[in-house]
Formats: structure tokens, C-alpha cells, sequence
């Protein structure tokens, strides 16, 4: 039974989305460059900036010395690119499996490991002060309308999905006042 406002998408209309511009093929391991938010697979992006500095889709200057630190692992794109395309997953695990054996090499194992029924086991409270650096990420555009105000040195920001617009209220104060009790002077719309 379809429900009302479901709509069917063919798979050939996402396909741009959730193919990496270097291989051709489905996103595998989506690693998002985080200056300008293009993704592509981790393999193809890494063995592109062993050679590069910049995005290989719009050639913006990701880092003039190390750009791989400013590539980060998109574990929303992945699960969406998983749950487009059938099979994707299990065809990927069984290729990898396949290498480790062919190389004699043991598997790593995985950073976050499945239980029996496919959910993902409840993380461990933990009393590291840096704690959200393995919260899932995401990435915030900052884009200021006010003439008056200094521009931030970067556009971007890459933040733990647990911060409140008042985390970046304090942080953006904290860049441009150098006062984070003036987070109550930032308006944000």
C-alpha cells in the first residue's frame, strides 16, 4: 500500500549525488572534504591528494601542507549511499574480506561493531574531557549578512551533532569579541 505523499525516485536521479566524481562508481568509505563539502570514496581522495592540495571538483585550496587533515569520514553519506543501492554493503564487506585473505593480512576490526540483530550497541559513557571528537559530525556553514562584522577565517565549521546553536553562538563569540559572554550579541538566523 502506498502511502499519501510517498513518491518513488529512480535510483539514476540520485545517482550524482551518491557517486564519487574520481572512480565513477558508488561512494565507498564517503570521506567529505570539509573546506567545501564535496565527497568522494576515501581511497580515490586520498591517492588524489598525495598529489594535490585542493578539491578535485571545485579546485579550492583544501590545506597548502596537509590536506588530509582536513577530510573527514561521512558516515551519514555512507548510510545513505547503503540504503539506496541493494546489496552495496554486503558486496563491499565480501571484497574486503577477500583482499585481507589474498594479502594474508588480518582484518581490522571495526570502530563500531554490529550486535546480532544490525543495531549498533549503546556507547559507553566515558570520562575523556574530548569526548564528542567521535560523535557523529557535522558541518555548518557560517555566512555573515552584517557589514559591520569581521569575517571568520574559515566558513565552515565541523562540529559535534550534540552542539546547540548556543555552543556556536559562544564560539563564534569567542572568534570575533574574544569574550564568549557576548554569545548573547550573535544573532543567528
Amino acid at each position: 500500500m502506498k502511502m499519501c505523499g510517498d513518491k518513488k525516485i529512480r535510483l539514476k536521479r540520485v545517482n550524482p549525488c551518491i557517486t564519487c566524481k574520481l572512480c565513477k562508481g558508488y561512494l565507498i568509505d564517503a570521506t567529505t572534504i570539509r573546506e567545501c563539502l564535496h565527497t568522494f570514496c576515501k581511497s580515490c581522495i586520498v591517492k588524489h591528494l598525495e598529489d594535490h592540495n585542493t578539491c578535485p571538483n571545485c579546485n579550492i585550496v583544501i590545506h597548502q601542507s596537509h590536506p588530509l587533515n582536513f577530510i573527514s569520514h561521512d558516515r551519514t553519506m555512507q548510510d545513505i549511499v547503503y540504503k539506496l543501492v541493494p546489496n552495496l554493503q554486503k558486496y563491499e564487506q565480501k571484497r574486503e574480506e577477500k583482499f585481507y585473505k589474498k594479502k594474508g593480512l588480518p582484518k581490522p576490526k571495526q570502530t563500531e561493531p554490529e550486535q546480532q540483530n544490525g543495531e549498533l550497541p549503546t556507547p559507553k559513557v566515558d570520562s575523556n574531557p574530548d569526548c564528542h571528537r567521535l560523535d557523529e559530525q557535522v558541518m555548518i556553514c557560517l555566512e555573515c549578512s552584517a557589514s559591520h562584522m569581521k569575517r571568520l577565517p574559515r566558513k565552515y565549521l565541523h562540529v559535534s551533532s550534540y552542539a546547540t546553536v548556543t555552543h556556536i553562538k559562544k564560539f563564534i563569540a569567542m572568534k570575533l569579541y574574544k569574550n564568549v559572554q557576548k554569545h548573547k550579541d550573535v544573532n543567528m538566523i
